[in-house]
């Protein structure tokens, strides 16, 4: 017996399977580059080859409901919820979760094992791994080898970070005044570490034990200036990049053990790993929300639909052919 958990985010798909014990036993991690569904496709193709049947699937992430439709998830639930269960797991005593990822980054407050807070960055994604990955081409210099640049500084320089755009104009104006690369790259960690603070945490204190998820928690310059300025030593979890997906697989094995969960309703390996799939949408015009809808054809089928206020789409999206 085992459990699926898919977190869809901007610029990677995770998946996790956890056994009845709750251990994690499988993850992929991977890049959208050609779009989510062909990412979704290629890691279930990867795992198609396990045995059985899962007994519970769910989804998280920016993309949960595209993810909970194409492999029939049995639940789709949000990132914060997703993370604190993950983190929990990992370490039950844990007060606070600080989480990077592709172009999000968000904080989670625990007290007694119960999320008490969170924060979300909004508009500015300075620090993120997309940022961190555009900097480091254009410096030239591995995305790999970025933190081990900021950890040989011995003077960095000082950068506006209060957002993406001062922090990449000013690193371009520090770099024409010939600054080595390694004070400029510590120097932009601290200044990126400061805007998640400022913006995400908003300066709220950070109580040990405090881990560091996401992809960017692979960046040591990034936790090195986080702890610098925190004063605290951040924990990264083993699993640091599929933290997501992990917690989703670990909420779809307490539904079953709940009971909650009769039985599930997921399309099955191979089903995913082959289906050919449609995404569109339009925009409904009935009110003046002008919701934007969004379908998903599994072979020339309506699977599913999502995106109004008022649920009048989600309907009978079971039995409606494609359209012309």
């Amino acid at each position: 017996m085992y459990f699926i958990g898919t977190d869809v985010g901007s610029l990677t798909t995770k998946v996790a399977l956890v056994d009845a014990e709750g251990r994690l036993f499988f993850s992929s991690y991977r890049r959208n580059d050609d779009g989510p569904i062909e990412a979704i496709k290629q890691a279930f193709g990867e795992i198609k080859r396990t045995p059985g049947t899962p007994a519970g699937a769910a989804t998280t992430g920016s993309g949960r409901q595209l993810a909970a439709v194409i492999i029939g998830a049995d639940t789709a639930v949000n990132e914060i919820t997703a993370h604190a269960l993950a983190a929990l797991t990992v370490e039950p005593g844990v007060r606070t979760v600080i989480d990077i990822g592709g172009q999000d980054s968000k904080i989670i407050y625990l007290k007694s094992g119960v999320s008490v807070g969170f924060n979300m960055n909004t508009v500015c994604a300075a620090g993120t791994g997309s940022f961190l990955d555009h900097q480091a081409a254009r410096l030239n210099i591995p995305i790999e080898e970025f933190g081990e640049y900021a950890l040989r500084s011995t003077s960095p320089v000082a950068i506006a970070g209060r957002c993406g755009v001062f922090a990449e104009s000013d690193l371009i104006h520090k770099q024409q005044l010939g600054y080595r690369r390694e004070d400029l790259i510590a120097g932009l960690c601290l200044a990126l570490a400061k805007n998640y603070l400022t913006n995400v945490a908003r300066n709220r204190k950070v109580e040990p034990p405090a881990l560091f998820q996401g992809g960017v928690a692979a960046n040591s310059g990034i936790r090195w200036a986080l702890e610098k300025l925190l004063k605290v030593e951040l924990v990264i979890p083993e699993h640091f990049k599929v933290m997501g997906a992990f917690g989703a697989a670990l909420l779809a094995r307490q539904r079953y053990r709940e009971g909650s969960l009769k039985e599930s309703i997921f399309r099955g390996l191979p089903a995913v790993a082959e289906s050919d799939y449609r995404p569109q949408g339009f925009i409904c015009e009935d009110c003046a929300n002008s919701c934007e809808i969004s379908e998903l054809y599994i072979g020339g089928k309506l699977a599913g639909r999502w995106g109004s206020r008022c649920g009048k789409w989600e309907a009978g999206a079971e039995t409606t052919a494609v359209p012309d």
